[in-house]
């Protein structure tokens, strides 16, 4: 990742409470030059990093460090993710058609998941809202009813969209047809339901600029028929989804010859590069790269692992933004067999990963949302002018580039004002931009959709 040109405006707005209905309804001196802080040398993209002096100036200076967001993510307790992926395993299976016993099978994972829920409600003072979402499912001859669980935060800005974090909770075993087989799914994606347990917890206790919903789906592994249902739910209530993160597979860092990489997580999305589901993507490594120091969230050029799929495409076939966030080095013999226990989990991944989705919701629901109405215009002096209408709540922006044929933004620097005149923007070595809003505090915002350069 040749992104050495950082600034760092690490912070997140404090997070305040307020009621839920579950009804939707002048520039300064140049930044400095400063290496990622990481243990772990990442991946180069082949292209030079631009010298301080080829960059706009004089460009802003970044916004000082926040405690809010370190504070934020400490919140996150390992115990409470190995408690949640424990207690799932411990139901033996939960496969569609493993019926409806006191502790076993994919009823009682609905009756655990969903008693959390309820308790973040009753502590939540009005912000946390808990329902059903019930659906008809015929597998293997067998016709059910299986059941989403959805939490709401109520948004509090008008028009400030929807953010849609999700991970299924049913098993299964190599024999997709039997209900009744020895399916824990630790990993695959016990691991992934506890890190929404553990977001919905910390979420929950205040509201948000956007909304978000915390969705656990039933019946992924029979055809994402949970989220499929899901999408039709939003679509037919006009609900407009900002973004969608799928969380499925982030429990472990060995892959299945013992490598271990501790420090990377995959996001996957469909493409072509430049789609909304990509650039959302992208969004997420420049998280990673302002705001967590411990995990690079690495964009991949697939809609998911070549024969497999995640809730995540159920959204974006529908048109949302959409990306299925998984562990670095997968462990695929493991995945629906009893060998999928606690034992294959580790307890500093699972915590890093459950952060970097947590980073990730509060730049998407709290910071202040993309500028708007963006222009490059000619100059007539060898330069171009990149022009955007201000975002409500910015003090100041961020200009990301990326070169052609790059799954990242390769380059980024900070701006004060909403006009940016330099010669870069005519050279053809970058193939698109984006810019983000940065408020008063120095919580960044999600990237604009991106604008070519011709």
């Amino acid at each position: 990742m040749k992104r050495h040109w950082l600034f760092s405006f690490l912070a997140l707005a404090s997070l305040a409470a307020a009621a839920l209905a579950c009804n939707l309804g002048s520039p300064e001196a140049p930044p400095t030059l400063v290496p990622r802080a990481t243990d772990t040398p990442l991946p180069t993209i082949g292209y030079a990093t631009l010298s301080p002096e080829e960059l706009p100036q004089p460009a802003a200076t970044a916004p000082p460090a926040d405690a809010n967001l370190s504070n934020l993510l400490n919140r996150v307790e390992s115990d409470r993710l190995f408690l949640h992926v424990d207690t799932l395993q411990r139901f033996q299976t939960r496969h569609v058609n493993s019926g409806d016993a006191p502790n076993r099978g994919i009823m009682a994972a609905y009756r655990y998941i969903r008693s959390q829920f309820e308790s973040f409600q009753k502590d939540s003072g009005g912000n946390f809202t808990v329902f059903d979402h019930p659906f008809r499912l015929n597998w293997a001859g067998v016709e059910t009813t299986q059941y989403n669980i959805v939490g709401i935060i109520q948004g509090k800005e008008v028009g400030g969209g929807v953010i849609v974090i999700g991970a299924h909770y049913d098993s299964i075993s190599m024999n997709p047809d039997d209900g009744q087989y020895y399916a824990p799914g630790a990993n695959d994606n016990a691991s992934g339901v506890a890190a929404l347990i553990e977001l919905a917890r910390i979420l929950s206790a205040r509201p948000h600029r956007a909304t978000i919903m915390l969705v656990a789906f039933a019946a992924e592994e029979v055809g994402r028929r949970g989220s499929i249902e899901f999408v039709k739910y939003l679509q037919e209530r006009q609900i407009p989804v900002n973004a969608m993160l799928n969380l499925d597979i982030i429990g472990s860092q060995f892959g299945p010859n013992g490598e271990m990489n501790d420090r990377q997580i995959r996001a996957f999305s469909q493409g072509p590069n430049e789609s909304p589901s990509r650039q959302l993507a992208r969004a997420l490594n420049l998280v990673s790269f302002q705001y967590l120091p411990f995990m690079e969230v690495v964009v991949q050029d697939l809609p998911d692992r070549q024969g497999r799929y995640g809730d995540h495409l159920s959204f974006s076939e529908a048109g949302f933004p959409a990306v299925r966030i998984i562990e670095m080095n997968e462990n695929k013999t493991l995945h629906h067999t009893p060998q999928d226990t606690i034992d294959t989990i580790q307890a500093t991944y699972l915590t890093r990963a459950t952060q970097t989705a947590l980073a990730a919701a509060a730049v998407l629901a709290d910071g202040p949302p993309p500028p708007r109405n963006i222009s490059l215009r000619d100059t007539g002096r060898g330069t171009r002018a990149l022009v955007w209408e201000p975002s409500p709540g910015a003090a100041s922006y961020v200009v990301v580039l990326r070169r052609p044929n790059s799954l990242i933004y390769d380059q980024q620097f900070p701006w004060t004002g909403n006009q940016v005149e330099w010669d870069g923007f005519v050279a053809s070595q970058f193939a698109g931009l984006a810019v983000a809003a940065v408020d008063g505090s120095g919580l960044m915002g999600l990237p604009s959709a991106e604008y070519p350069i011709p």
